[in-house]
């Protein structure tokens, strides 16, 4: 059984089908038909709705973090110990909630279909933020793409509503809504069981590893924002899912001397200011990894499990030296994130093994480390290229070198060759020339809808020339960057 609140209702359910998306749970078995079914991937923000789980500070206080998921994607089994809010529970003793009435009131209301998606996202933002600026609203929004009524009415509307913001029955309600939730927190091993399909929902990576031992044959489910796809949009059926977003150990960042440990079911989102503050570069291009709702569910671990060719943070980790630890049973191997990835699709993962950490070394004064992603669309775009270069130059020469691509072969690559000519060779315009030149060797990258394989491989080179560049000037980094 699973247990969680459809606002302030309480559910419990144990039959349904572990398949079943939070999405299709509102409309088909609670009806409530405000969230929307636009596109069924993640990429339209008409289905956004709003999770709550409670969270404990620094300082020990209990409060409830709000964040904006995509329905669409997620699996109901993910709920289990939460709070579920949809544009039906906004609406408060007849009155319109404040994003709501913002929408109106500043004309940016559309036809009806993505507009609950909007309002949503707009009270995800109201919630964790008192007076956000124009860039933490295009972020918040960029996830909601029909525009129909043009942005500056929407971003007028974020603006109303969320600066100067008056408590709302959430906020009236919260001490008693921290009880419930804590009434409901997980003590087991959860399951949605409908008799040929399952999800087991484990509170421990000893329980994990048991699990998945037990049954080998299992989906790992984190974010969901990959696998959920399967269900989706090629209408396939999962057996069998353990849902790993509630084992806690996963889901934390510790800090060391030389390195950071990310839990590998720690959300996107979640990573964002440990990566930054190191690598600011990272922080970046993490704004730019598809949008908030996915990156408030996607996990860094399931963007590296997932094996994509075309996944934003490998190359990045693959530049940083980064490793992955792998679990089965009792027994752990740490491996070099470049030596995870064999084929496409294909991994050196074994049956029953999972990626438990990953294991970032922190930034040195030596390091000169960049990364960049050329796609179609600044926000909620997959990449075409995506670079990322790690050089360690002394006395004007270079000693270490890594440089690596994602969409460039079927796997996060290295590449080779081109780190061979900049090693122990002066960082100077010919030589960078001379690597461009090499980077010919290491890849033979496809075509597809993205980008032609000779783009690709002139981008990938455009990219090193421009990594020396901003390096050479950094003080046209930003205006730079700023086109990529």
């Amino acid at each position: 059984m699973i247990q969680f609140l459809l606002n302030q209702e309480l559910r419990s359910e144990h039959a349904l089908d572990p398949n079943l998306t939070v999405l299709n749970y509102l409309r088909e078995h609670v009806g409530k038909s405000g969230t929307k079914e636009g596109c069924a991937s993640g990429d339209c923000g008409a289905c956004t709705v709003v999770v709550g789980e409670l969270q404990t500070d620094d300082a020990g206080r209990e409060h409830i973090r709000y964040r904006s998921l995509n329905s669409c994607l997620t699996f109901v089994s993910s709920l289990h110990g939460k709070q579920l809010i949809s544009v039906e529970d906004l609406k408060h003793q007849g009155e319109l909630h404040s994003v709501q009435q913002a929408m109106v009131e500043c004309h940016g209301s559309q036809c009806g279909f993505c507009t609950p998606g909007f309002v949503m996202s707009l009270f995800a933002l109201q919630k964790n933020s008192d007076a956000p600026d124009q860039a933490k609203a295009h972020e918040a929004l960029a996830g909601n793409l029909c525009r129909c009524t043009g942005y500056r009415p929407i971003l007028a509307a974020a603006e109303q509503s969320c600066c100067g913001k008056q408590p709302d029955q959430f906020d009236a309600r919260e001490a008693e809504t921290i009880a419930r939730l804590k009434a409901i927190a997980p003590t087991d091993i959860g399951e949605l069981n409908s008799g040929d399909k399952r999800c087991l929902v484990p509170l421990t990576v000893a329980d994990l590893a048991d699990l998945y031992d037990a049954y080998p044959q299992a989906r790992l489910l984190a974010g969901g924002t990959d696998l959920a796809l399967e269900v989706t949009q090629f209408h396939r059926t999962l057996p069998v899912m353990i849902y790993v977003g509630n084992v806690a150990e996963m889901k934390r960042i510790e800090s060391f001397d030389d390195r950071l440990e990310i839990g590998a079911a720690t959300a996107l989102s979640d990573c964002y200011e440990a990566l930054t503050a190191e690598y600011p570069d990272f922080g970046e291009l993490l704004h730019r990894f598809a949008s908030l709702q996915i990156r408030n569910q996607g996990t860094l671990g399931g963007n590296i499990g997932n094996a994509s060719p075309i996944g934003d943070s490998p190359p990045l980790l693959i530049a940083l030296g980064a490793q992955v630890v792998l679990c089965k049973g009792e027994t752990r191997r740490t491996l070099n994130l470049e030596d995870y990835f064999i084929d496409y699709k294909v991994t050196a993962r074994q049956e029953s093994e999972f990626i438990e950490k990953i294991i970032v070394p922190r930034a040195t004064a030596e390091q000169r480390f960049r990364a960049y992603k050329v796609s179609k669309r600044l926000d909620d775009d997959i990449s075409a290229v995506c670079a990322a270069f790690n050089l360690r130059v002394e006395n004007g020469v270079i000693t270490d070198a890594r440089v690596a691509f994602g969409g460039m072969a079927a796997i996060p690559k290295r590449a080779a060759h081109c780190e061979a000519v900049l090693l122990g060779q002066p960082f100077n315009n010919a030589v960078i020339e001379r690597a461009c030149a090499a980077l010919a060797e290491d890849f033979t990258p496809l075509s597809d809808f993205r980008a032609s394989k000779e783009y690709r491989l002139l981008s990938a080179q455009n990219l090193l020339r421009k990594y020396f560049i901003e390096l050479q000037t950094p003080h046209i980094e930003t205006r730079v960057t700023a086109y990529v």
